[in-house]
């Protein structure tokens, strides 16, 4: 591997653009594969096509793919994969812009535990994108009796779940390869999918939970051509945008690149809106506004 440091902002930042616009487009037919199967079929699907593509590519060119620290990689893989879990199940039941928007909440949850857990001093600008990002929240996740619910805690939950992992890729991933993580992620991931395919095909579940999760809650079933159409598009798309997203924090420095992963939400709400005519009250777009602005101010107080 070249350990030289390249720096190339402009194309460093349209690599990451394009892999996250990539990411908001394809997220959204979850909806489709949703209508078809399961989120635990749906991830042991595409876990199983990801990573025999990744271990026929290793062997073509040779990649190592065997972890430095099993326990470190094992700890990373089950935060991000837990996090996927429960972003996916979402995506699959609400709308996709109000998922992602969860989700990028991992940038407040990073800077809260560094400071309480990790000794990092922040100052007055990412304190007030801490206090910009939970009002943001508060008004994606509508906190009153009559809108709150188990599902749109979801989102939340899995930006934290991210937040650990990226902390995790930090501190004890030094010297793993992308393609180790990868990897692991997705073998993780084809886990879940299996373990949660084995309980929802043999557990009977309450009328109740499964009317308000029937996505996370559906077994196996005969999978149709449109859910492996839609699974190899996943599949491969993901594979090529993280290719996009490495790419692109080899060549910049990561706190300025970083801000440019919030295209994912411009994708996925105008995709959303193009495919499907989802729209996002005043309320709802103010939230993720701000959660935008508290992700711009902590990549640009951070550097």
């Amino acid at each position: 591997m070249n350990n030289s440091v390249e720096n190339r902002p402009l194309l460093g930042a349209l690599l990451v653009v394009l892999s996250m616009s990539g990411l908001g487009f394809i997220d959204n037919f979850i909806r489709l594969i949703a209508e078809q199967a399961g989120l635990w079929q749906f991830h042991f699907t595409r876990s199983v096509i990801i990573c025999a593509t990744i271990l026929l590519l290793a062997r073509v060119f040779n990649w190592r793919l065997r972890p430095k620290n099993w326990r470190a990689v094992a700890v990373r893989s089950g935060f991000f994969s837990t996090a996927m879990v429960l972003y996916f199940g979402a995506a699959g039941m609400m709308p996709i812009a109000q998922v992602a928007a969860g989700l990028f909440t991992s940038p407040i949850f990073v800077l809260v535990i560094s400071a309480l857990f990790l000794n990092v001093r922040i100052g007055v600008w990412r304190i007030l994108a801490v206090a910009l990002g939970f009002a943001g929240v508060v008004l994606i996740l509508r906190p009153d009796a009559a809108a709150l619910s188990v599902l749109t805690t979801i989102p939340v939950i899995a930006g934290l779940l991210y937040a650990l992992s990226s902390i995790a890729t930090r501190r004890w991933c030094e010297g793993e390869t992308t393609m180790t993580l990868i990897m692991g992620l997705f073998s993780a991931l084809g886990l879940w999918g299996l373990v949660g395919l084995l309980v929802f095909s043999t557990v009977s579940v309450p009328a109740s939970v499964s009317a308000e999760l029937p996505f996370f809650t559906a077994g196996w079933v005969a999978p149709s051509g449109v859910f492996m159409f839609w699974v190899m598009v996943q599949a491969f798309g993901s594979l090529i945008a993280v290719g996009l997203l490495t790419r692109g924090y080899q060549l910049v420095e990561v706190s300025f690149v970083a801000v440019f992963e919030y295209a994912f939400l411009i994708s996925a709400a105008f995709w959303a809106y193009m495919l499907w005519g989802q729209t996002l009250d005043m309320r709802s777009l103010l939230g993720i506004g701000l959660i935008i602005v508290a992700g711009v101010i902590i990549a640009v107080r951070s550097r």
